[in-house]
């Protein structure tokens, strides 16, 4: 599910590549529905280190500051979430990599408390915040986490 810039001019879609362990985020151009950046995080082995790449046969596209920057903290968002919840416990670790793969990191506010009554039946009370966080970014009452860099 694309993600679309307040301009709506822009838009990050977000996939998980299985054979290479590691999210794709790609910057589209929407009207022309053509392809800017890729950055790929990988989330499986922390000595591979994420990378951002540019289409070098693609023509000369002037992205504004605002939206490289708006892709960017996606990009590090992503970095961040990626990489801290691999330090979790290893049934936590478990837990939250089906979470993330099966709904790709971010999850509707519809199916939310389905996931959260599920998560209950088969977790402690105590690592729902943990568990929540690193998969959707999210508190238990469905609110999103806030971080500060």
């Amino acid at each position: 599910m694309p993600v679309q810039h307040p301009s709506h001019d822009y838009a990050i879609t977000a996939m998980y590549s299985v054979p290479d362990d590691a999210w794709y985020l790609e910057l589209d151009l929407v009207a022309e529905q053509r392809h800017l950046v890729t950055a790929i995080i990988p989330d499986e082995d922390p000595a591979r280190e994420p990378t951002v790449c540019f289409d070098p046969r693609g023509s000369h596209v002037d992205v504004p500051y605002e939206v490289m920057r708006w892709f960017m903290d996606q990009v590090d968002e992503e970095i961040r979430t990626s990489r801290a919840w691999m330090r979790l416990r290893s049934d936590l670790v478990e837990v939250v990599h089906e979470l993330r793969q099966e709904y790709m990191g971010a999850i509707d506010d519809d199916t939310f408390p389905h996931v959260l009554a599920e998560l209950r039946a088969g977790l402690p009370e105590a690592d729902l915040p943990t568990v929540l966080e690193a998969a959707f970014g999210r508190k238990p009452d469905g609110t999103a986490v806030e971080h500060t860099t």
